[in-house]
């Protein structure tokens, strides 16, 4: 590279240098002249970008869509190892890397380590152009796919972070629109796990109250004897241990939200001082005389059934009427037909950077094994799983035993296939044989199979056929 184009390079970034297609590549070598021939990869319809510093790669990783990066070291660059990790994981998904290296950096295992985790491929100097090629073609695949999934993700966020686009959860995201409107006290129902406390917190968000408080009181976790001071506060002196006054819930919600989670357990005795609240607007602090003015809505949660427990007396009848002016019942994760997998999903981006860097999504049979299982935690136990996956799993794809979950073929319904499903499955056939047959060498397969090696790892990927 001629020293004016690295410093246009530099200066200017990837911007000024992307193609048409948007094939881009961001070499990094600390050298003014990389072991890669740059004219040779512009001639081929790459957009090359040369930097020799970490900072100035980092910037342009920042404004760069995603594409392929290019880590050069040589013989003299070992101290350069920490950097080089730290480039290479900042890129995330967007970003797939090929290393090109000097043989005695192979010896290195700081650096065979991170090369094997981050990089699809490495190249020993002298470099071989045309296998070069061949790795950046896969590369930029790769990175188009990662760039898709993650696009696709965020597609489904909606509501302040609550995910979801079953039709159970369209219908709950109209009534937290059409509640958020009004500041009559709200009653949330639903399973363990659901997402009470993120329904709330989209009430309040898109309230006229979003700017003053959201204090939240778990009712179950607190005793008796400490919940009334923790709602009213105490004067100094009220008590053995108060010594000084203590603002408590209700005064800190002032102007906003007080959620109040799993109502269903809270003491009779309290829920006459909270009937009292809501009835009057008033309150004393434990100890107090001064009658205090009490602004504001009250949302309250539960995954008992209310009118069962109002039935049988461990609810107070009147404070449920105060309450249950405005309903939402959170539906269970079972009852969210298509959300396991796109939660599934959500949540494998979300920890990336925790699990293992050798696995890339998750098998069919998982998926299968996700849908056919009845989730008693819901999301929350979802989420215990796939985080447990991401971390144990030593394959490239989650299979169901990773998840702590059984997969019964069985029960998967037949359908009626349209051309477009048997062409898929003819393909995933003819792809799964030619890998067992060349013993899972990806370029016997394509050759067997009449493709190229990048439209294979496409197929592969697409197929989430493991390799």
């Amino acid at each position: 590279m001629a020293k004016g184009d690295m410093l246009t390079s530099e200066r200017f970034g990837f911007d000024e240098l992307r193609p048409a297609d948007g094939r881009s590549v961001l070499v990094f070598c600390p050298r003014k002249t990389p072991p890669v021939d740059l004219s040779l990869l512009r001639a081929q319809g790459w957009g090359v970008t040369h930097v020799s510093k970490p900072q100035a790669a980092h910037a342009l990783m920042d404004r760069m869509p995603g594409g392929v990066g290019v880590l050069c070291l040589g013989a003299a660059d070992e101290a350069l190892v920490p950097e080089a990790e730290a480039l290479l994981e900042h890129g995330d998904t967007r970003f797939r890397w090929v290393a090109v290296l000097d043989h005695t950096l192979l010896k290195n295992e700081a650096l065979n380590r991170v090369v094997a985790h981050c990089c699809l491929d490495f190249h020993v100097v002298p470099v071989e152009s045309t296998r070069l090629l061949h790795s950046l073609g896969h590369a930029w695949g790769m990175a188009v796919l990662g760039r898709n999934r993650r696009f696709a993700a965020t597609e489904a966020r909606v509501e302040n972070n609550i995910i979801g686009r079953s039709p159970a959860m369209l219908d709950a995201f109209q009534r937290i629109r059409k509640i958020s409107q009004s500041d009559a006290p709200v009653l949330i129902q639903g399973e363990t796990g659901t997402g009470k406390e993120l329904c709330a917190l989209a009430i309040h968000a898109n309230s006229v109250r979003t700017n003053a408080p959201f204090i939240a009181v778990n009712c179950g976790a607190l005793p008796d004897k400490l919940i009334q001071s923790e709602l009213f506060g105490h004067e100094k002196g009220a008590f053995t241990g108060a010594h000084q006054r203590k603002i408590g819930r209700i005064e800190a919600a002032a102007g906003g939200t007080l959620f109040l989670d799993e109502i269903g357990d809270l003491s009779l005795d309290l829920q006459v001082n909270l009937l009292r609240v809501l009835q009057e607007g008033t309150y004393e602090r434990v100890g107090g005389m001064e009658t205090l003015m009490a602004d504001m809505r009250v949302v309250a949660a539960t995954h008992v059934n209310i009118e069962h427990a109002v039935t049988e007396k461990r609810f107070r009848e009147d404070l449920y009427y105060r309450l249950n002016v405005l309903r939402l019942e959170v539906p269970p994760l079972r009852g969210r037909k298509g959300d396991v997998e796109l939660l599934a999903r959500h949540w494998f981006n979300a920890f990336a950077k925790e699990k293992n860097p050798q696995v890339k999504g998750f098998s069919r049979s998982a998926l299968e094994a996700m849908r056919q299982h009845d989730w008693p935690g819901n999301v929350r136990e979802l989420i215990n799983r796939v985080r447990r996956a991401m971390v144990m799993c030593e394959r490239s794809l989650i299979l169901p035993a990773d998840l702590g979950l059984t997969y019964d073929v069985r029960s998967v319904p037949a359908a009626a296939k349209t051309l477009a499903e048997a062409r898929e499955e003819a393909e995933r056939t003819a792809i799964t044989g030619a890998m067992g047959q060349c013993g899972r060498n990806l370029s016997a397969a394509a050759r067997q199979l009449g493709i190229s090696r990048v439209t294979l790892y496409r197929l592969l990927e697409k197929h989430e056929i493991a390799y």
